[in-house]
């Protein structure tokens, strides 16, 4: 929104009510809609599109795809419709009606995908043809490395500063698999390793238990507005999900030159440089233990690593380049 300058209006609706990101975009024009009498049907969502009439209609995921619905059966044009991935409930398996569903109503509406693997989802199985594939971009800047605030982070958590600290930064849910990288920290068998995870969701109380059970020293900090220090504290980068495309979390782990151990999902492995895709690893817990073990044990080749992931990011990943294929898609669709 800020990337689109302070002459764009934008009005949201929040099909599942929940509006707390309103809060990180205080300097845009922004207005929060209520949602339809009945949450996502299609005739709610015609009636709000009859009454709002927007120069232009952006849609997200599996959860709002009635509002494209809508706009097919009012000959409303200009849509553009965004996916970035599967929640658990399709993590390992496309539904069926839902590829349908997508095939039928997005079959002439621009669509967005941030990572190849989901572009060739978008092709092969929904058959849209309008696909612009887009990657995530960030302003590596903002997550410069700080050694006094990472030292003060961990102290706060009563982090030596000599302990290794394998961290990961995401909503707590379960396609994200924390629960894997708490089994995978626990077979390191280090006292001094340390298991950090920036974010907040229902599976904190589930990843208590687990680090009991395992004997993993666990950090659950919550969640938090500046990430800066919390990537300064992080000696190793981990992502253990079932499902991802392209992380954002990944590009600014990568943008303070910390090392990365993942699974192999979406587009993680295509996102690193070739230097790191020997630690891209299986869905298995031992796979991420062995990546993870290299890593906490060799400093230099952390730095290496992670100083490879900075250039990387700094070269491929800018905010400036996403921005501007957004902006040239938006405006070629606000014209049809």
């Amino acid at each position: 929104m800020r990337g689109m300058g302070p002459a764009i209006r934008h009005s949201v609706v929040a099909l599942d009510g929940r509006t707390g990101a309103a809060a990180l975009a205080a300097d845009v024009q922004l207005e929060i809609v209520d949602r339809p009498a009945a949450p996502g049907g299609v005739r709610g969502m015609r009636s709000l599109l009859r009454s709002s009439r927007p120069d232009l209609l952006l849609s997200y995921n599996w959860g709002a795809i009635e509002a494209p619905a809508a706009a097919a059966s009012l000959r409303f044009g200009r849509v553009v419709h965004h996916e970035d991935g599967f929640n658990a409930d399709e993590a390992g398996r496309l539904k069926l009606r839902r590829n349908w569903t997508r095939r039928l109503v997005l079959r002439n509406t621009e669509v967005i995908v941030p990572s190849r693997n989901l572009e060739t989802i978008a092709w092969e199985r929904w058959h849209l043809e309008r696909l612009h594939f887009i990657p995530n971009g960030i302003d590596a800047s903002r997550f410069d490395r700080d050694p006094d605030a990472g030292q003060s982070f961990r102290e706060s958590l009563g982090i030596g500063a000599e302990d290794i600290v394998i961290g990961a930064v995401g909503h707590l849910r379960p396609v994200k698999n924390y629960r894997r990288l708490v089994r995978a920290v626990a077979k390191l068998g280090s006292p001094d390793v340390h298991l950090l995870i920036a974010g907040e969701g229902a599976e904190r109380e589930a990843l208590q238990a687990a680090a009991a059970d395992h004997g993993v020293s666990l950090h659950l900090p919550g969640h938090l507005e500046d990430l800066r220090a919390v990537y300064s504290a992080f000696d190793v980068f981990a992502i253990s999900s079932d499902s991802e495309q392209q992380p954002v979390a990944l590009l600014e782990a990568m943008a303070a030159g910390l090392p990365v151990c993942a699974t192999d999902v979406g587009d993680v492995g295509l996102t690193l440089p070739k230097t790191q895709r020997e630690w891209v690893v299986g869905l298995d817990d031992d796979a991420l233990a062995a990546g993870l073990r290299q890593l906490a044990g060799d400093a230099g080749l952390r730095g290496r690593l992670g100083g490879g992931n900075r250039s990387h990011v700094e070269t491929n990943y800018t905010v400036q380049a996403m921005l501007a294929a957004y902006a040239g898609i938006y405006a070629a669709a606000s014209r049809r």
